[in-house]
C-alpha cells in the first residue's frame, strides 16, 4: 500500500502567537528571543522579519543591526506550549500515529485513513482549517509517500501552504532540489558536496554509494537513499527522550575558570535534579561549549554503569573542561547534558544523590 504522510508545520509559531495575543505587533517585524545587550539570540523572527535577512539561531545584535525598528519580545513558553497541546489534539483526531517533533512540527501517518494520496491532501486541508480555527494561527503541510519528502513538500509554499509531492514527480523533484534543500545536510557539508560537483539531487544521485559513504561516512547511506525519493522510516508516536540537558549564554562572556567551572556545575544541578524528578538516570555526559567568535564545540564521556550522581557528573564535567580551550578563550554559552538514559532503578536507589551538595 502506499503511504500517506502528512508533515505539518506551524508558521513562525511563536512570533505568531505573539501577534496573535498582541495586536499592536500585527504585520510589525518582531523576534522572539533575548534582548540584544542581553547576548540574546533569536528563537523566532515574524515573516515581516525575514526580508531584512533576520532567522533563528541569529545573534539578537545583528538583528537589530539589520532591522533598527524590530521589536523584541521575550519567549512565554507556557504559553507555547498550550497551545502546542492544542494543535496536537486536532492532529489526533484524525490519526493515532501523531510523532511531534517539537512544539511547532508533527509527522502524521494517515494511510489508514486516506484511500490515496489525493485523499490525504484533502485531509490537510481540513486538519488546516481546524488549526486556524482552534488557534487562530496558521500551519503549512507536506504531503507524500514519505517524511523525507513530506518535510520538504512543507517548506514550499509557506505561510500558510499545503503541496504535494507524488510518486511519479519525486524523481524530476529531486533531480532539480538544490542540494542545501536535502533536510540533514547543513552549511560544512554543502560547501564540501560543492567542492566535489554535487550541487542538485541529480548530482547526488549520480554518485554511487561505496563513494558516499567512504566521503561521508554512514551518512553517506542515506544520501544515496535520499536522492532516489526512498525513505522508509516510520511515524513514531510517543518518542522516547534521548537526553536532558540545560545550557545558559552570558550576558558577558566568561574568561576565567573558576567562574565557568562555577556556571557549570549550576548546570549540572539543574539537569541532576529534572533527572532525579523523572526518576532517570543516564551513561553518557556531555559538556557544550560556544566560544565568543561563536565556534561551538562538544566533549562527551560514556561510562559503563549509569551516573550515581551530581558529585560523579561534577567529577566528569571537570574532566571534560580541561579537553577544551576554556581559560584561553572567552566563553559565550555553556551546556550540560546526560544521555543514554536509563531507568533509575538499574542501580540502588539509595546510591543516587542529585541534591545540591
Amino acid at each position: 500500500m502506499e503511504r500517506s504522510i502528512i508533515h505539518f508545520d506551524m508558521d513562525a509559531f511563536f512570533a505568531s502567537i505573539e501577534q496573535r495575543d498582541f495586536p499592536q505587533y500585527a504585520g510589525k517585524p518582531i523576534v522572539v528571543g533575548g534582548l540584544p545587550n542581553e547576548r540574546g539570540v533569536v528563537a523566532t523572527c515574524s515573516y515581516e522579519a525575514r526580508p531584512f535577512g533576520i532567522h533563528s539561531a541569529m545573534s539578537s545584535r545583528t538583528a537589530k543591526y539589520l532591522c533598527p525598528d524590530i521589536i523584541f519580545v521575550k519567549p512565554r513558553f507556557a504559553v507555547y506550549r498550550e497551545v502546542s497541546s492544542q494543535i496536537k489534539e486536532v492532529f489526533c483526531s484524525y490519526t493515532e500515529l501523531v510523532e511531534m517533533l517539537s512544539l511547532d512540527e508533527a509527522y502524521l501517518d494517515t494511510t489508514a485513513t486516506t484511500s490515496n494520496l489525493k485523499s490525504a491532501r484533502e485531509l490537510a486541508y481540513q486538519v488546516k482549517n481546524r488549526v486556524l480555527t482552534k488557534t487562530k494561527l496558521t500551519v503549512s503541510a507536506g504531503i507524500s509517500y514519505n517524511k523525507f519528502l513530506a518535510k520538504i513538500a512543507s517548506d514550499i509554499d509557506k505561510p500558510d501552504g499545503c503541496y504535494l509531492i507524488r510518486p511519479e514527480d519525486s524523481s524530476e523533484f529531486i533531480a532539480q532540489l538544490a542540494i542545501g534543500k536535502f533536510h540533514g545536510i547543513g552549511k560544512v557539508t554543502q560547501k564540501r558536496m560543492h567542492q566535489m560537483g554535487i550541487k542538485t539531487g541529480a548530482d547526488l544521485r549520480a554518485c554511487s554509494r561505496n563513494l558516499l559513504v567512504d566521503t561521508f561516512g554512514k551518512v553517506g547511506h542515506y544520501y544515496y537513499q535520499a536522492a532516489r525519493g526512498i525513505d522508509n522510516r516510520e511515524v513514531v508516536p510517543h518518542r522516547p527522550r534521548k537526553s536532558i540537558g540545560a545550557e545558559t549564554t552570558f550576558r558577558r562572556d566568561l574568561i576565567h575558570t573558576n567562574k565557568i567551572m562555577q556556571a557549570l556545575n549550576q548546570r549540572a544541578l539543574e539537569v541532576a535534579r529534572i533527572l532525579a524528578t523523572r526518576h532517570l538516570s543516564g551513561r553518557t555526559v556531555t559538556l557544550k561549549i560556544k566560544y565568543a567568535d561563536f565556534h561551538q564545540i562538544t566533549r562527551s564521556h560514556t561510562l559503563v554503569h549509569p551516573l550515581t550522581g551530581l558529585k560523579e557528573m561534577r567529577r566528569l564535567l571537570k574532566i571534560l573542561l580541561q579537553k577544551t580551550e576554556v581559560g584561553k578563550r572567552p566563553v559565550r554559552l555553556l551546556g550540560v547534558s546526560v544521555s543514554n538514559l536509563c531507568a533509575s532503578g538499574v542501580i540502588r536507589q539509595e546510591t543516587i544523590d542529585f541534591s545540591d551538595e
